[in-house]
């Protein structure tokens, strides 16, 4: 077991079993031992690599949509561009310098901002965007940027934000817990809470028994913020994430640990968690404030972009070698999943105000 596993043991002993949403915040933010706090999640050392770390041409594309949306929003002096979740700023680097080239008096003018609320992660920005001329500042919530109008960019963000599971039991749905068995190791179970009928999808009531269903109030929380935000102030909003457009039936909650999947109780603060994201709920959130929202696979999103424009510029000049790579980075971010590609399962949710 590891010290997290034993201490989040000594727990349920203590005081019974805790639901997924508990275990996920233990496993990911716990300031001794969470993955987050502990270790660097990213890249070919880390435990997964996301897509501006596979190519520069997905946080160039990014930077497009950013100047594109702020002419969209009128073209405002005073403008915050931020990130939140920024992992080690990669993309946010990207993004300065393909905003650099496009119109370098927008990045002298406007406020860059990172919500981060990793020190660890911050010191690593900082890090990564040493070179840049830009004004940035580093926030942890988004309460606390300029009152000014907002493009904000999330990739991998809501993922990680942790979920509530109902299991189907005999007796009815039943919160899925975090317990005890009779050899005193984590083991998921049925406890004794039920979810409101009216929150979980249309055919929860024909389903099996076994069946889970997720829902994350912390997501929606965050998106509520967000939403708002831009209601108040003006701006647009860019979410890329794996997730499903239509609500279900499905238990997604997974573990990745050394670019493998991980069985989710197996090591505890030693592994990335995360669920699918329900788009449908944060778009239902967008609309609830009046704002514009539409979701797209990444895929047609980055093909839309300029994808193959951009891969074809740069690979112009360059040899075979260059071209095999940009071929197999276009294939990776924007391609289906039999091939290995990320391309329909992430989707992309775009928000502005109307």
């Amino acid at each position: 077991m590891t010290p997290l596993a034993e201490r989040i043991a000594s727990l349920v002993e203590a005081s019974g079993p805790i639901g997924v949403a508990d275990y996920m915040m233990l496993c990911l933010f716990d300031p001794a031992y969470g993955y987050y706090a502990t270790r660097e999640p990213f890249g070919a050392q880390g435990d997964f690599t996301t897509a501006p770390e596979i190519s520069q041409m997905f946080g160039e594309l990014t930077g497009v949509w950013i100047y594109q949306a702020w002419q969209t929003v009128g073209a405002p002096s005073s403008v915050t561009i931020a990130e939140i979740g920024p992992g080690r700023g990669t993309l946010t680097k990207d993004i300065l310098r393909t905003l650099g080239r496009l119109d370098p008096a927008l990045t002298r003018s406007a406020h860059f901002a990172l919500i981060e609320t990793s020190p660890r992660l911050i010191e690593i920005q900082k890090q990564t965007l040493g070179g840049t001329n830009a004004r940035i500042t580093w926030h942890t919530s988004i309460e606390t940027l300029p009152p000014a109008p907002l493009l904000l960019i999330g990739n991998e963000l809501f993922d990680a934000l942790p979920i509530r599971q109902y299991v189907k039991a005999a007796s009815g749905w039943r919160e899925r817990v975090v317990g005890l068995d009779k050899d005193k190791r984590l083991a998921f179970m049925a406890g004794p809470g039920a979810p409101d009928m009216a929150l979980l999808p249309p055919d929860a009531a024909d389903a099996l028994e076994g069946a889970i269903v997720e829902l994350a109030p912390a997501r929606t929380a965050l998106m509520e913020t967000i939403a708002q935000r831009l209601a108040d102030h003006g701006g647009a909003a860019l979410f890329i994430d794996y997730g499903y457009a239509v609500p279900g039936i499905g238990d997604t909650l997974q573990a990745v640990r050394r670019h493998e999947y991980d069985e989710v109780l197996a090591h505890p603060g030693e592994a990335d968690l995360t669920a699918h994201v329900d788009f449908a709920a944060l778009t239902s959130v967008a609309h609830s404030h009046g704002l514009t929202a539409s979701v797209t696979t990444q895929g047609d999103f980055l093909l839309r972009m300029g994808l193959l424009e951009r891969a074809g510029a740069l690979g112009a000049n360059g040899g075979e070698t260059l071209r095999d790579k940009l071929r197999a980075e276009v294939e990776r971010l924007a391609g289906l999943g039999a091939t290995g590609g990320m391309g329909e399962l992430f989707k992309v949710l775009e928000v502005t105000t109307p």
